[in-house]
């Protein structure tokens, strides 16, 4: 899904352009922009989640968004702490939009957003995909879910992918949900480390030209998260990918 193609006169394929991105599961291409999506609240947000799908998304060329929906179930201050957590993502350049598709908050400028766009959207089951798709396209196209309130997830409502039409134009594709995550098949630490934007302008502060921010002198990642130019909890997250990729993806190489 996704491809550009040129049709002859009779209707016959004769060309498919090349692909600017790729994305394996779900299979789509020619990606604006991937839409991270989480809910604030039932079930609850899940922050290490989220940075494995930004890996993923940059990996595979595509811009990250993250939407955190049903802020309508949060407190002033509960919304203000998750906001709070997610601030280091202003400053690698993602966008985060806060939703209430209950009260409809926050949709205008999503929908402004995206437009002339083509998005693909992924999170978990339970956080209101289905809602905020049926909102964006003034329609109600997709069936909706609940949560579970046994196990506090959500049900599955997509089974396939949907390429479905914005009256504002683009395009938004509705994946299926998904329960687990796999950190992205780097070949390297260089390779991991090029999908930490905010590691790029300290990198040059490092003594050892092929340092890995991990147990090296002098090592200008380091420096940054002891000054809070870096968060504790992002250098954290990428040593916890070093370690995971060391031991379960470079040694198949």
């Amino acid at each position: 899904m996704g491809d550009y193609v040129v049709f002859d006169a009779d209707g016959f394929i004769t060309e498919v352009k090349p692909r600017k991105n790729l994305l394996r599961r779900p299979l789509v291409a020619n990606i604006d922009y991937g839409v991270i999506q989480f809910a604030a609240k039932d079930p609850a947000i899940d922050y290490e989640k989220i940075n494995i799908l930004i890996l993923n998304s940059l990996y595979n060329k595509i811009s990250p968004v993250l939407i955190i929906n049903k802020i309508d179930l949060l407190s002033q201050e509960e919304l203000e702490e998750i906001k709070s957590n997610l601030e280091y993502l202003s400053k690698i350049d993602i966008p985060v939009f806060y939703i209430s598709t209950y009260k409809n908050l926050g949709m205008d400028e999503l929908k402004s957003f995206l437009k002339d766009k083509v998005t693909a959207f992924g999170g978990p089951s339970g956080v209101g995909k289905s809602s905020i798709l049926n909102l964006l396209q003034d329609s109600k196209e997709l069936k909706t879910g609940e949560t579970s309130k046994r196990l506090r997830a959500g049900k599955h409502t997509t089974r396939d992918s949907k390429l479905l039409t914005l009256p504002s134009g683009g395009f938004v594709i509705d994946t299926p949900g998904f329960s687990s995550v796999d950190l992205p098949p780097t070949s390297d630490a260089q390779d991991l480390i090029s999908l930490f934007p905010e590691f790029h302008q300290f990198g040059d502060g490092c003594k050892f030209n092929n340092c890995v921010h991990v147990n090296e002198p002098q090592c200008g990642i380091k420096s940054a998260v002891d000054s809070g130019k870096i968060t504790k909890e992002r250098y954290e997250f990428y040593k916890r990918c070093y370690d995971k990729s060391k031991n379960e993806i470079w040694n198949k190489y």
